[in-house]
């Protein structure tokens, strides 16, 4: 290393590699650039909506499945002596940590068929004592609910949105190369509007692949499934969990198979107390956004015993108008767009996980009298903060869009979404 200053400056050591860094721009040149940009031919400026050239996007993609069929014999995940790429190597579990949360709008419209108990919450981040509690006695999300806030941003303004394009991955080779990964040798085949491999007896490993807006899939095996025994009976598991690098290490190696970049998911492990399993997800994060669709594997000490995830590409879209973060807070309140509680409060949180002791009445309750109130009770939220990010919008026709949201964050720590794009992008109409 030499004392040249330069030499510890990246961005200088950057430029000095430029083998155009020295060539002076001829005249007129800058304006000749300005006239493409402004003139009949420019491309569409943001507010508009260019549609996405599916054909050309994925002439431009690398072959993605051949070469994967030729290794994937080489990378399979099966067995407990090593799960896959990342293993053992000790490195970071995700280039793309720090992302944000995802934003989740409820159902999304999504089709129950497709949802194989995976990666989309069904109310938000929070324990499972927040998933089991009731509307009737918990009203906040249930509509029933007075918003305020103050000091929201005004201005409207245009984001990026993306699309799954299942397309661009349907093929028999696209699944023979996630089948041999996943241990799987038997053909694939194309049947009753799913590519499958394996017997779907239930009595060995099996992958299914859904036709459906994102090709979903879904495996198991069944043969090394601890909570199962002889005659395929529930029975008291046996065995320790792999350790959170083979299961993130498994399913880093599960995504290479299926032609996807690891640097590109955020990854999380965990497992339940007395658990014989570990569960690992990853989460695709786009302009710094996790997704709420994502893949996870659930692992044994012999390997993994189910899969899920999403095998199409997302492809952008172009810009979307969206509301401002005054007019999306106004949106809370409207019954056409739903606000969706995907955080509860801290304090609900507390006291949906305090057990307290059932006494057993003695006779039942006393009748109302005359003018008894009826009770009615409305959650005051206030909303403290926007952040504008993306949430994934089933479309009637199956496709699957990426979309502007907005979470809001209430005074308790609560978080609140709802659909950020202007009413000029949305179809209305009842279906």
């Amino acid at each position: 290393m030499n004392d040249d200053d330069t030499q510890h400056d990246p961005l200088a050591r950057l430029r000095a590699a430029d083998p155009a860094g020295d060539i002076e721009a001829r005249p007129g040149f800058a304006d000749e650039v300005v006239a493409r940009m402004t003139g009949p031919e420019a491309e569409p400026m943001a507010g508009s909506v260019p549609v996405a050239d599916l054909d050309t996007a994925r002439a431009r993609r690398r072959p993605r499945w051949l070469p994967f069929v030729a290794v994937a014999a080489s990378i399979a995940i099966v067995g407990a002596a090593g799960y896959g790429i990342g293993a053992t190597t000790g490195g970071p579990k995700s280039l793309a940590d720090g992302a944000a949360p995802p934003i989740t709008l409820q159902s999304n419209g999504r089709p129950e068929s497709v949802a194989h108990g995976g990666m989309e919450p069904s109310v938000g981040s929070g324990a499972a004592a927040d998933q089991k509690m009731s509307s009737s006695t918990y009203p906040y999300g249930s509509g029933r609910n007075a918003f305020s806030a103050s000091g929201l941003g005004t201005q409207a303004g245009t984001a990026q949105a993306y699309a799954y394009d299942p397309r661009s991955a349907s093929s028999s080779d696209t699944v023979a190369a996630l089948a041999a990964a996943l241990g799987i040798g038997s053909p694939v085949e194309l049947r009753d509007g799913s590519w499958i491999a394996g017997p779907q007896d239930g009595g060995a490993p099996s992958l299914s692949v859904s036709l459906d807006g994102m090709l979903s899939f879904y495996f198991q095996n069944p043969q090394i499934n601890p909570w199962k025994c002889e005659g395929d009976s529930a029975c008291e598991p046996t065995g320790h969990p792999p350790s959170e690098d083979a299961a993130i290490g498994a399913l880093r190696a599960l995504l290479v198979a299926a032609g996807q970049d690891p640097a590109t998911f955020e990854f999380s492990s965990q497992v339940s107390e007395g658990s014989p399993t570990r569960t690992a997800a990853a989460r695709p994060v786009i302009d710094g956004q996790q997704l709420d669709q994502g893949w996870s594997v659930d692992m044994a000490e012999g390997g993994v015993v189910n899969a899920n995830g999403a095998l199409a590409d997302i492809v952008a879209l172009g810009t979307y108008p969206v509301v401002s973060a005054q007019e999306g807070f106004e949106r809370l309140s409207d019954p056409r767009f739903s606000a969706v509680a995907t955080t509860l409060p801290i304090a609900l949180r507390d006291q949906a996980s305090t057990t307290e002791e059932w006494v057993a009445p003695t006779e039942p309750p006393a009748p109302p009298v005359a003018g008894t109130a009826v009770s009615w009770p409305v959650n005051k939220v206030e909303i403290v903060s926007a952040r504008l990010g993306l949430t994934t919008q089933w479309q009637p026709d199956g496709s699957v869009l990426v979309v502007p949201a907005f979470a809001f964050t209430d005074s308790e720590g609560g978080t609140w979404s709802v659909l950020a794009v202007a009413e000029s992008m949305l179809d209305l109409r009842a279906f």
